[in-house]
């Protein structure tokens, strides 16, 4: 009777370590066939653009990456207003109007004009003449003056641009007007560039620019690609950044952590304010997650100047946008408001 309890424990533990054995073979077949992680990045827009992807090879992960880096390049050379030769500029510069333009710019126009109808102009892409008037008091550290600022004001106002998509036209109401999409450019660079890796086959990726992500679908066995949000309202522009897993969305967050100047010893953002033509003095701080990454770029700056009472219910208007505030306490600490939907941090 022993020796057949002892056989039958023994037979017992030879299933287990069998069924352990095939486990563990599933699992490294599993893995074998899973397509591998990879990791560029290339700097585009004045940031670094960064590319995480998974792909069958890493010959797959480059003919993707170049790709995507190339349609960001491409994009660059239609909305940038550094360069006098974009297509933006020329717009801007036109003798005549309406001006004919390319269905990049004719789109990124029409979605601004969107977003600021939304915000009741709080993201204005006519604000390059504040903007350039603002980049001015960076580099020399004072403030414009109340005339040039009353100047710019003159001219900046989204009402003053009309698009005609059957006739794919812009018109811009007043000579003068400057165009500044630096709001929403990088959100478009980083959609477009996921939206060429799902065409080269590759959907599980992730694309970043600076403070805006464009997310793909989730990486093999996970929930979705760890984000990681950090806000810099506190006074030390640390404080604990916030964990998501995410996917199929787009990611911005707009705020004062790396780019602000003090000038009289008022602390001023980089950006923009179109009701004063100054930058935003507040510290605050906006996360935006909305279906694609034009939108929360777009939006995320438009919520740090209209600030977090009225960008709440502009997100509550606005269906598929959550958002989440960090301002600053007079003792230097971070308070956060979040929208109902915000996810909660990954554990």
């Amino acid at each position: 009777m022993h020796g057949r309890a002892t056989r039958s424990r023994a037979r017992l533990s030879v299933v287990r370590w069998a069924g352990a054995l095939m486990s563990l073979s599933h699992l490294l077949a599993q893995a074998a066939t899973e397509p591998a992680r990879f990791d560029f990045s290339r700097p585009a827009m004045g940031t670094i653009f960064r590319v995480s992807l998974h792909a069958p090879s890493a010959a797959a992960a480059k003919v993707g990456a170049d790709a995507a880096f190339a349609r960001v390049d491409a994009l660059n050379r239609v909305f940038s207003d550094y360069d006098l030769q974009s297509e933006l500029m020329r717009l801007c510069h036109a003798e005549k109007m309406p001006v004919m333009v390319s269905d990049d710019l004719l789109s990124m126009i029409t979605r601004s004009l969107e977003i600021a109808a939304a915000t009741d102009g709080a993201f204005d892409l006519t604000t390059g003449r504040m903007t350039q008037l603002w980049r001015r008091s960076r580099r020399q550290k004072e403030l414009p003056s109340p005339a040039r600022i009353a100047e710019a004001k003159a001219l900046t106002g989204w009402r003053l641009v009309s698009a005609d998509a059957k006739a794919r036209t812009v018109a811009l109401e007043k000579t003068g007007v400057l165009l500044d999409l630096g709001g929403v450019a990088k959100g478009r660079a980083a959609d477009e560039a996921l939206a060429v890796l799902a065409r080269h086959g590759i959907s599980q990726a992730i694309v970043i620019a600076g403070g805006d992500m464009a997310i793909g679908t989730a990486p093999p066995r996970e929930s979705g690609w760890p984000v990681q949000i950090r806000t810099g309202a506190a006074a030390d522009g640390k404080g604990e950044p916030l964990h998501l897993r995410l996917q199929h969305c787009g990611v911005s967050t707009s705020g004062d952590l790396h780019q602000f100047i003090e000038i009289d010893g008022q602390r001023y953002s980089h950006i923009v304010d179109p009701r004063t033509g100054l930058g935003l003095t507040t510290r605050t701080a906006c996360t935006v997650i909305a279906r694609d990454c034009t939108t929360s770029d777009g939006l995320a700056t438009a919520m740090c100047v209209m600030g977090r009472e009225k960008g709440m219910a502009a997100a509550a208007r606005s269906g598929g946008v959550e958002m989440r505030f960090a301002e600053a306490t007079a003792t230097g600490d971070e308070v956060f408001s979040s929208s109902p939907g915000f996810p909660e941090a990954a554990k």
